[in-house]
């Protein structure tokens, strides 16, 4: 990662270092940085395939690059300013300057890709492309829900796997493929990466509204405060009888961020209100579980195919963890 950064531009050089955590907003070195699952799951990916953990390294950077590339602009998007307890970079450096960093980053990944002289580095770097447009996608319908009233439980789940489904499948898959592993198993990883991206938003949605903050760097009911239609609070408007109306007719009343209003002027008690409702309709419970099924799913997906039995064991321990994860 060091060595892919450090073909950047000095500015934007110095910004990505800031935003990975290895630096403050001084330069000085820090020991910050986030939680390392999707390069873990592209070595792994090479190690399940039968071949060194080193195969995977190129996919394990090309994936943590694009990660970070969606983070910086999402952090834009949803007018975040803090991330890991620290400022994000748009609200220090300014909107221009998160953009064209996670610009930087999404052409350093293809790159990176492409300098090994394997022979499957195309396949690698088209799955990177065509895994970014989904990511996008899913961006794209994120945004699109915040204008709508109408969302269902069913295109909140298409968009999260486009969001976050589809990052982590092929970083579970992207190793295999460096690997020139069979078709078969590469399918079987990627199926397993969808899922645990399944699970990973589903709770990452019941963090952002129960979330510890000294453990998420988010302001407790986070995703209320920014009316976001995530997968509780949609299935609680939809399925959750009275509760879910009245959590319905809150989230359209006049005064959200989308009529110009600070997010950070709804009231806390309101805000505690709206997650009561959204516990009363069936939407913490619901997700809950769906997220433990989606667990079930990623392990059936390992277990359809041989596989390296320490890579597959270490695999289920990483989707363990994002399920029990409180951050």
């Amino acid at each position: 990662m060091r060595d892919a950064v450090g073909r950047l531009d000095e500015t934007d050089r110095r910004i990505v270092a800031y935003h990975l955590g290895w630096t403050d907003l001084a330069g000085s070195p820090t020991s910050g940085g986030g939680k390392g699952v999707r390069p873990a799951l592209a070595t792994l990916s090479a190690r399940a395939a039968g071949a060194s953990p080193e195969v995977g390294v190129p996919g394990a950077v090309a994936v943590e690059l694009v990660h970070n590339f969606s983070l910086l602009h999402d952090d834009v998007m949803d007018g975040d300013t803090e991330r890991r307890h620290r400022p994000t970079v748009w609200a220090v450096w300014g909107t221009a300057s998160a953009i064209l960093a996670g610009d930087a980053l999404l052409a350093l990944a293809v790159e990176v890709l492409l300098d090994k002289s394997t022979p499957h580095r195309a396949d690698a770097a088209r799955l990177i492309s065509e895994t970014t447009r989904a990511l996008i996608r899913g961006q794209t319908e994120d945004l699109a829900f915040e204008r709508r009233d109408d969302v269902g439980v069913a295109e909140c789940l298409a968009m999260a796997d486009g969001k976050t489904g589809s990052l982590l499948s092929a970083s579970a898959a992207i190793g295999a493929v460096l690997a020139g592993a069979p078709a078969e198993l590469v399918r079987a990883l990627a199926r397993y990466g969808t899922e645990l991206g399944m699970a990973f938003q589903l709770v990452d949605d019941l963090l952002g509204i129960w979330g510890d903050p000294a453990r998420t760097g988010k302001p407790v009911y986070s995703d209320l405060r920014a009316r976001k239609k995530t997968l509780p609070v949609t299935y609680a408007v939809t399925h959750g009888g009275r509760p879910g109306r009245e959590l319905a007719a809150w989230l359209c009343r006049p005064g959200t961020e989308a009529d110009g209003a600070p997010a950070d002027d709804v009231p806390d008690t309101e805000l505690r209100h709206a997650a009561q409702l959204v516990e009363a309709a069936g939407g913490r419970r619901w997700a809950a579980e769906e997220a433990e099924r989606r667990l079930r799913l990623a392990e059936q997906a390992l277990h359809s195919v041989p596989i390296d039995p320490g890579a597959r064991d270490q695999l289920l321990d990483i989707a363990h963890f994002v399920v029990a994860r409180e951050a």
